[in-house]
């Protein structure tokens, strides 16, 4: 682990740690933290992500999280919908309908973080920079 210019050597697990808390935070109420349904699905997103690259315990939490949206969507009747496809298809549940409780968007943008990373063109390349931002940060 090399000591970053910005946060010294945080790591890639302390940073998901903290993106965790701060999800967790605006989720449960904060008066630091509010969130709508952009941001929730925005830092579902990068916390997905992150756990993506901490790996260990990290990654196997947002892989299991993300196969839960996965399995809705490609369930089978709708044919071959591809990685990319359910790519889509989460992110666009994550920030189109109204959502009463934030911890839809919020879940549903970890799935997309996974996802993305998995999907690999277009969709690889916010997953690229997010980690490439980290590494910036001082986690890689």
């Amino acid at each position: 682990m090399a000591a970053g210019p910005i946060l010294g050597s945080v790591g890639m697990s302390g940073l998901t740690l903290t993106s965790g808390i701060v999800l967790l935070a605006g989720l449960r109420g904060s008066d630091r933290v509010s969130l709508n349904r952009d941001k929730a699905g925005g830092i579902g997103i990068a916390f997905g992500t992150l756990a993506v690259a901490a790996g260990s315990l990290w990654g196997e939490v947002a892989q299991g999280v993300a196969g839960v949206s996965t399995a809705l969507v490609q369930g089978g009747a709708m044919g071959d919908i591809g990685m990319g496809g359910t790519a889509l298809a989460v992110t666009a549940v994550t920030f189109l309908p109204r959502w009463k409780r934030m911890v839809w968007p919020a879940l549903l943008g970890i799935s997309a973080g996974v996802l993305y990373a998995q999907a690999g063109g277009i969709w690889a390349i916010g997953h690229n920079l997010v980690v490439k931002l980290a590494s910036v940060l001082g986690a890689l």
